[in-house]
């Protein structure tokens, strides 16, 4: 994979959650908002970036039998900064997400570029994956959170667009209508992808 295919790549054809379908425990739990779907898409597309930096750094120094404990190692670090720094300056959102900040630690998506990606790229090309898989994931989240956010409360990033009369549809905001709006746009992506004609074949 070149520089462009690996800056491009997790707009649509490595899209998370819908392409690599990982990363669904965040994309169902934090998504009632737009704005919880945008703050946990940055965070983890700064430790994605990040990690894909430093293990691509440390590929042919990490012995391969620890490689994985090694991953979870730089991960965490990036996680604690991570979590640390919304405490600091985003503290309303940091309480919104909660638990969930702590566990991208072990979120499929940033383990997974770590081994197939990371581990046997550069590090500017690995940088470049981190930065689309991690953006197409903060489209996703943000896409997902404002179509719960706009039916069930009436509202996008905590702002009005419907008069008095509306009456939100409560169900979007829960558990239920996360499964119900990711497996729409899920299937509506793959109806879209069978008429184009597209084949993905992972990386």
């Amino acid at each position: 994979m070149d520089f462009k295919q690996a800056l491009t790549h997790g707009f649509w054809r490595d899209l998370p959650p819908f392409r690599l379908v990982l990363g669904l425990c965040p994309s169902l739990a934090v998504t009632a908002a737009a704005e919880n779907g945008l703050g946990m898409g940055l965070a983890v597309t700064f430790v994605l970036i990040f990690s894909n930096m430093f293990i691509s750094l440390l590929r042919r120094v990490i012995p391969d039998k620890v490689r994985i404990a090694s991953y979870i190692v730089v991960i965490a670090t990036l996680v604690v900064l991570v979590e640390l720094s919304m405490k600091a300056f985003f503290f309303p959102l940091s309480q919104q997400l909660g638990i969930y900040i702590p566990l991208i630690v072990v979120n499929c998506i940033i383990l997974g570029r770590a081994e197939a990606f990371a581990s046997r790229n550069p590090v500017l090309i690995s940088m470049a994956d981190g930065l689309s898989v991690g953006l197409g994931f903060t489209v996703s989240l943000t896409l997902v959170g404002s179509l719960r956010e706009i039916l069930g409360s009436g509202t996008w990033f905590g702002m009005g667009l419907f008069g008095p009369g509306f009456e939100p549809f409560g169900f979007m905001v829960k558990a239920p209508g996360a499964f119900l709006c990711l497996g729409v746009l899920l299937g509506l992506m793959n109806a879209w992808s069978r008429r184009r004609g597209e084949i993905f074949v992972q990386t």
